[in-house]
């Protein structure tokens, strides 16, 4: 771009300078937002990790505490007739059925992935799993969780899950 004198070549310089600024700024911004979105969902993850070693420690206060009252737990399978079917449990039943697994017997639901979405103070997870029982394989599905923040502290409000033996890996 030609200048008719160096008072224009400066305004120039000038203006390009300040238009910098609010670009950076919009940058800077958006690199914080990001941050901020990923510090959410490592949160997220780090509640659904302890949900699952309260799980396996068969350990019932920390799982209640997880929890927002006496959720809704569902799950969606297939009978022996090929049916969907879509059962449906308190969480007050789901830790008693936890609690009365006899010690001596193994089980661990291994968490193959998370998939985390966070919307202000709403979350959800996706964590596709394989459950073991007694060092067998039993069967596999997802989990989606639904969890609310709350007093700076992530709580599950809904879970459903999948279960199946085919089509695993």
């Amino acid at each position: 771009m030609p200048f008719r004198n160096s008072s224009e070549y400066l305004i120039s310089v000038k203006t390009i300078s300040i238009m910098k600024k609010p670009i950076w700024i919009l940058i800077l911004c958006l690199g914080l937002n990001i941050n901020a979105q990923n510090s959410e969902k490592d949160e997220v993850k780090a509640t659904i990790i302890k949900f699952f070693d309260a799980f396996h420690k068969q350990d019932t206060v920390a799982l209640k505490s997880m929890a927002k009252g006496d959720i809704k737990l569902q799950t969606i399978a297939v009978n022996k007739e090929g049916k969907t079917i879509l059962q449906e449990s308190s969480y007050e039943k789901f830790i008693k059925s936890i609690a009365s697994i006899p010690k001596d017997n193994t089980f661990e639901e291994k968490l193959l992935s998370f998939s985390i979405q966070v919307d202000g103070k709403m979350a959800n997870a996706w964590t596709p799993y394989e459950f073991w029982y007694n060092g067998n394989f039993s069967h596999c599905g997802v989990n989606s969780f639904q969890l609310i923040k709350e007093d700076n502290k992530w709580r599950i409000i809904y879970l459903v899950d999948t279960r199946r033996k085919e089509g695993c890996k």
